[in-house]
């Protein structure tokens, strides 16, 4: 019989038993400090729970949620080494309650972001000598970075964006440690790109956005050959691009540089860089031609060239089979035919603002998944052809302010996805075909819950870095401004502009079923008759503009149903009788909208109506009566049943001085507004 050996007997008692219990420990003030944390939380929000599974009660902290802790070993027990307390709050929090948390000298990763702290850094982050990683992005903090972080040898990741830190411009660095991140977006520098990041060869992203800064991209910037993403947008940076930028690297993914002053032509060899997945180089002022060589970007997903001076008439010639999901030419100086050598499967395609000429080519077609078709202010000309109408994903259509001349076609209908339709300022003729309104099923309520099939923001992550970029909004005629509608919720929007053509017809009927539409303008044609009842169905519409027409008869007591109506314009037409009330159409009482009719009168223009005017007729529907009849019932109602109150009262005996209460309610209709920017 052989005997067992003791020492493994120990050996296995160890592992089996104690170690267990070792790795379901942490040091007890750590776990203090955690508790503490908790409890100054509690102090503020009493209904916070996102924390429940730090108690008391529990045996570790290793053990609670978004906490981690290390391996325990033969001579050493867990401690806590990461907290991930990212997206905690949806409130103002004081920063000074992370002090606990600074307490916990063995913490190498802490990640703080998007919790709406505000304040000073509290003085004791600097006992975090062990730090990895520190991610305080997307927060309120305020006054000047410390600067003793960067005399962490250990630390990696340092992402300090998006708060309102200052930086000492002035102080000499000489950084102890070597950074693979670092993010100091929107953190009040000025001057040049500051001259300790050179120390840092290692780096895999650098974020200097939303800053101040001015002078030339540094040549040792542009020879870094680790770096992943580079995001210098929203500075004063001028010069031209180095070549070394697109040569060195063979890593780099992100490349932007919006906004800012960039000028002269784009390096020839920006095809080198062939790892990148997206380049924006908008808002500056880049010249001449798009080299040729940017189409061996096999990667490439989103371009972005837009408001700059480029020009020229020969595009670069994509692969139809590459990557290319969104493309922005818009704002610049290209003439000719408009181009079409994209990827087949280019979804968003933006060459408004240019000098395009000619007619629409026919292999629009092949651009079999274009959800955006943007070509506005441009000096296209002929008829709309039946191959663009065979793009049945397009969901945005712009042509606005070209040449375009003959009538809509009927196919149009097609287009059964379109949500934003803007053929105005063109020389469009004839009539709005019934096929087309009929089929539009993209601007009825059926839809309009559905999310767009493509995203605009973009966001990247990889084993280094996780970063989200937004394009360029959508220009748009709204409310008698141009305005941006952002590209994060541009598909929330319903358009329909047809204005300034010669479109002359009775306005169809059927539009009245388009109840998702938020706008519909039709103004500066040549439509007559009367204004159609059914357009008191769009039940979303925030802006109406009828006018600049020769439009007859009463504006619809159908109109008092439209309680999202912010804008009615119905101006220069030959427009008679009494201007519906109640609902939002009291609140539209500007009289440059109604001037110039034949004989308008209301209450909204401080014009009497003749006393021998029939009054405005009831609607149908039991739910939406006229104002004008509630008011002559209660104005007959109320005096009889007051006479009949008294004598009940006087006859029972006693009277009641007490004030009756005021049970009605206030009904405010605000426009769903949604515009907005970024980056």
């Amino acid at each position: 019989m052989v005997m067992a050996n003791p020492s493994l007997l120990l050996q296995s008692f160890f592992f089996f038993f104690l170690l267990p219990c070792l790795s379901s420990s942490c040091p007890e003030y750590q776990k203090q400090a955690l508790l503490q944390f908790k409890s100054s939380i509690l102090a503020i929000n009493s209904s916070f729970h996102t924390l429940d599974s730090w108690n008391s009660s529990s045996s570790s902290c290793c053990l609670w949620d978004k906490v981690t802790c290390s391996s325990p070993s033969t001579s050493t027990s867990s401690v806590v080494i990461e907290l991930h307390l990212s997206n905690l709050f949806a409130r103002l929090m004081p920063s000074n309650l992370l002090a606990p948390l600074f307490l916990i000298r063995s913490l190498r990763v802490l990640s703080l972001s998007s919790n709406h702290l505000s304040g000073e850094l509290p003085e004791e982050i600097g006992n975090l000598t062990k730090l990895n990683s520190l991610d305080l992005e997307e927060n309120l903090l305020t006054v000047e970075i410390p600067f003793r972080l960067l005399d962490f040898k250990d630390l990696q990741s340092l992402l300090l964006g998006g708060n309102s830190l200052t930086w000492n411009n002035n102080m000499k660095l000489v950084p102890k440690c070597s950074l693979l991140r670092l993010s100091l977006r929107s953190c009040g520098l000025q001057g040049e790109i500051p001259e300790w990041i050179s120390t840092q060869t290692n780096l895999s992203l650098l974020d200097l956005s939303m800053n101040q800064l001015h002078g030339p991209l540094p040549k040792w910037l542009a020879g870094f050959q680790t770096l992943s993403g580079l995001s210098l947008s929203h500075n004063k940076l001028s010069g031209s691009l180095p070549t070394a930028l697109f040569r060195s690297s063979q890593l780099l993914n992100i490349l932007a540089l919006s906004h800012n002053n960039f000028s002269g032509e784009l390096p020839k060899n920006i095809g080198d860089a062939k790892s990148l997945i997206i380049l924006m180089l908008d808002g500056n002022n880049f010249s001449g031609p798009i080299p040729q060589s940017i189409s061996q970007i096999s990667n490439l997903v989103l371009l972005d060239l837009s408001r700059n001076r480029l020009s020229g008439n020969i595009f670069p010639v994509f692969d139809p089979q590459g990557n290319l999901w969104f493309a922005d030419f818009s704002s610049n100086q290209f003439s000719g035919e408009v181009p079409t050598t994209f990827p087949l499967d280019i979804e968003t395609l933006a060459l408004g603002g240019n000098k395009f000429s000619g007619a629409l080519p026919l292999n629009l077609k092949k651009l079999r998944n274009l959800e955006r078709l943007e070509l506005q202010d441009n000096n296209i000309s002929g008829e709309l052809p039946n191959s663009l109408l065979q793009i049945s994903h397009l969901r945005v259509l712009n042509l606005r302010n070209n040449s375009l001349q003959g009538s809509i076609p009927k196919t149009l209908s097609n287009l059964q996805n379109l949500r934003i339709l803007d053929l105005s300022s063109n020389n469009l003729t004839g009539e709005i075909p019934i096929e087309f309104v009929n089929h539009l099923t993209g601007m009825t309520p059926n839809l309009t819950s559905q999310t767009s099939g493509f995203s605009v923001l973009i966001t990247l992550s990889s084993n280094f870095f996780s970063t989200e970029f937004a394009v360029n909004e959508l220009i748009v005629n709204w409310k008698k401004y141009k305005q941006g509608l952002s590209s994060h919720y541009i598909d929330m929007y319903f358009l329909l502009d047809l204005s300034n053509n010669q479109l002359s017809s009775e306005i169809p009927a059927s539009l009245g079923a388009l109840k998702a539409l938020k706008m519909l303008n039709l103004s500066f044609n040549k439509f007559f008759g009367k204004i159609p009842a059914s357009l008191g169905d769009l039940q979303n519409v925030e802006s109406l503009d009828l006018s600049h027409n020769k439009l007859s008869g009463p504006i619809p007591i159908a109109f008092t149903k439209l309680q999202q109506l912010t804008t009615l314009d119905v101006s220069n037409n030959k427009l008679t009788g009494q201007i519906p009330i109640g609902g939002q159409m009291n609140a539209m009482a500007d009289p440059n909208f109604y001037a110039n009719n034949s004989g308008l009168c209301g209450v909204q223009i401080r014009v009497s109506c003749p006393k021998d005017l029939p009054p405005t007729p009831k609607l149908q529907e039991h739910d939406n009566k006229e104002p004008w009849i509630l008011l002559e019932a209660v104005g007959i109602g109320y005096p009889v049943g007051l006479i009949l109150t008294i004598g009940i009262i006087f006859l029972a005996g006693y009277f009641n001085p007490s004030s009756p209460s005021n049970n009605r309610r206030r009904h405010h209709h605000h426009p769903h507004r949604l515009i907005r920017q970024r980056i």
